[in-house]
């Protein structure tokens, strides 16, 4: 991936390892966390930061999958097992998860990234989706399950629960929002040549 971007082009969903409340380490990763209680906190860093990674001064949440992609996270997970599973004293809750809905969405908007599996990603479904490894496992368990399940399952819920939100915040501006926007301008391409 390039070092530089005009502007910010995903999001990578996360949960910060950590416990409830967001502190000063995570607040230098992310762009915003999301605490168990859902109040939100803005990380040290805008989005814009992650533009240009050359010059150091970005919000580091993804290895090697910095550039133009704004880390947003949940709080919590700290002595969390993926296996044999254990939730541990931080789990996620579905307040926050409610709540980091809605900040997804407004990135989304925000900045027009698209709500689909290349763009709208979670940390571990980076290695699923582009090949780049991650030593991670989130987020591959939400609350409402038993044990963790698939990255991109696991992505596709949070997507399309993200997608429904943004269509009742954003209404007809969301029409477009969960297409492939590069796939459709290739195919409107094509159908103009041939």
């Amino acid at each position: 991936m390039s070092h530089s971007v005009t502007k910010p082009r995903r999001i990578v969903m996360h949960w910060t390892a950590g416990t409830h409340s967001a502190n000063e380490n995570e607040r230098n990763r992310y762009h915003e966390i999301v605490e168990a209680d859902g109040t939100r906190v803005m990380g040290n860093k805008l989005p814009e930061a992650n533009n240009n990674v050359h010059d150091g001064n970005y919000a580091a949440h993804t290895r090697k999958f910095n550039t133009g992609a704004i880390g947003l996270a949940m709080a919590g997970m700290r002595g969390a097992v993926e296996s044999p599973f254990r939730k541990g004293r931080y789990a996620l809750t579905e307040t926050q998860v409610s709540a980091f809905i809605d900040v997804v969405a407004e990135y989304a908007d925000t900045y027009d990234i698209p709500i689909d599996g290349r763009h709208v990603l979670s940390h571990k479904e980076v290695h699923h989706t582009f090949g780049i490894f991650q030593d991670r496992w989130d987020i591959m368990w939400l609350p409402h399950m038993a044990r963790p399940g698939h990255a991109v399952e696991v992505g596709d819920h949070l997507r399309s629960r993200i997608q429904d939100r943004y269509r009742q915040i954003y209404g007809e501006r969301a029409i477009y929002a969960d297409l492939d926007r590069d796939a459709l301008i290739d195919e409107v391409v094509e159908r103009l040549r041939g």
